[in-house]
């Protein structure tokens, strides 16, 4: 038996394979991405089996080339005839509020209650969802099981998780929720498998196009920097992190509404807004103009910023993990990030630093160094399988 983990977004579906051998998860043996899925575009498929990297242009199956996708990928699976058969597709899904605080099977039922969430992470919840229903009718024998990123921070303490808004709001659930929690759970798995301090005082940092950070003790989340949505906290790709307040009530007095709003802290803030060149971090690297360096310099500072609150909240720290896109990638922002931290006894061996690509876990701290520092490549795909696994079990 396997279980097939997907993430399923706006125009892109990231799928993998993961065999159940002696009652456990295994690393996949099957995974792939496919760009293209917005309506008008191009699908592609790009996938890895046995070693190989192979590619495709997807057949326009239907109007709906998410659907065609499906299809082509239900295909690709059932003519590898090493591979195990499906038991369960398990999702990736942003928000699960405060109702969903582990994996749960995708009812219609379960599905009603999380569209009430989707104007909290508007660029996912939506496309989490339909990819839940879409999954359905293409692997109508698999159960659909939907796994919340929100989950791994429901151990966070009420002082952690409160605003200070009157009790008629806290009480219908706003709040804060944190997200990423599943590539939380899976730094945290690898943390535990490579280093004595993993179950002491640990910062998380999952740096991308969306980015947090997260401190944990104990094995369990104890505080994060984003809350009741997606967007606070740090400079993202396109959102713009923590905002003041004030700043939304002076653009409504300009006449701003709902959707214009949203769409500036979703799509038009961070990296793209400050720079007025791109989203990308690689892309600003090699720009060289001011501008971009000041959007680079913006992400690093409140980076740190959020890594001393997290350290406040622990009190102390022993160990540090980077993932995500920019954390596993970008050697300059690590070494920035660690000279900012340095106060702290923290020390990183420069050499470990370039070498460390995002292709398998890393130590990068040096031998004096007061914290453990290492890189750590992302797997939300191996952490949504494992739930899924435990609950059909």
């Amino acid at each position: 038996m396997a279980i097939l983990s997907v993430n399923a977004g706006s125009s892109s579906l990231k799928f993998a394979v993961h065999p159940i051998v002696a009652g456990e998860v295994q690393t996949h043996v099957l995974a792939g991405n496919v760009q293209g899925l917005e309506p008008g575009g191009n699908p592609r498929m790009d996938w890895t089996w046995d070693g190989l990297n192979h590619n495709s242009v997807l057949p326009l199956a239907s109007e709906d080339p998410f659907d065609g996708a499906l299809v082509f990928l239900r295909t690709l699976l059932s003519d590898i005839a090493s591979l195990p058969s499906i038991q369960a597709v398990s999702h990736r899904v942003v928000h699960g509020g405060q109702d969903f605080h582990g994996a749960v099977r995708a009812t219609s039922d379960v599905l009603l209650r999380l569209e009430r969430l989707q104007s909290l992470a508007p660029l996912h919840q939506p496309h989490n969802l339909a990819g839940i229903r879409a999954f359905a009718k293409i692997f109508p024998e698999a159960a659909q099981i939907a796994c919340f990123d929100t989950a791994f921070h429901a151990s966070m303490g009420e002082l952690a998780s409160a605003f200070a808004l009157p009790v008629t709001l806290t009480s219908q659930g706003v709040r804060r929720y944190g997200f990423h929690g599943l590539s939380y759970e899976f730094i945290l798995h690898q943390l535990q498998g490579n280093s004595a301090r993993a179950n002491d005082r640990v910062l998380m940092a999952h740096l991308g196009n969306g980015a947090s950070v997260c401190a944990a003790r104990g094995g369990v989340s104890i505080a994060t920097s984003m809350g009741f949505s997606a967007l606070d906290g740090l400079v993202m790709g396109t959102r713009s992190g923590s905002l003041d307040a004030g700043v939304l009530l002076f653009l409504l007095e300009q006449g701003w509404d709902h959707r214009r709003l949203e769409k500036l802290l979703y799509k038009e803030s961070g990296l793209l807004g400050v720079s007025g060149i791109s989203a990308d971090m690689r892309t600003l690297r090699s720009n060289g103009s001011a501008q971009a360096q000041f959007a680079i310099d913006l992400f690093a500072y409140r980076l740190m910023r959020e890594c001393g609150a997290m350290v406040a909240c622990l009190q102390g720290l022993d160990a540090i993990a980077l993932s995500g896109g920019i954390g596993e990638h970008d050697v300059v922002l690590r070494r920035t990030l660690m000279q900012q931290m340095a106060w702290m006894g923290i020390a990183i061996d420069e050499d470990k630093n370039r070498c460390a690509t995002g292709e398998s876990v890393a130590a990068i701290h040096a031998p004096h160094s007061t914290a453990e520092v290492w890189v750590i490549p992302t797997d939300e795909g191996f952490i949504a399988a494992r739930q899924a696994w435990a609950l059909l079990c």
